[in-house]
């Protein structure tokens, strides 16, 4: 693809933007397993939905990066 170099610019910052966001939700559901390992119960059903947003956003992490 023949982009603007601005333009890249700014997909690529998006795309670092977005991997922080994965790797804060990565952080939170380490907590979430941690706390119920103490707790001795199952995976919470909050860890299910942090799985399904950090994947969402490995996609649009690598569909950015693709792109540039």
């Amino acid at each position: 693809m023949n982009l603007d170099p601005r333009l890249q610019s700014r997909l690529a910052e998006i795309a670092q933007q977005i991997e922080s966001i994965a790797s804060n939700l990565d952080e939170i559901s380490f907590d979430v397993l941690r706390e119920a390992s103490a707790q001795r119960t199952g995976r919470p059903e909050i860890d299910k939905v942090l799985t399904q947003a950090r994947r969402a956003l490995e996609k649009a992490r690598h569909l950015l990066e693709s792109a540039t």
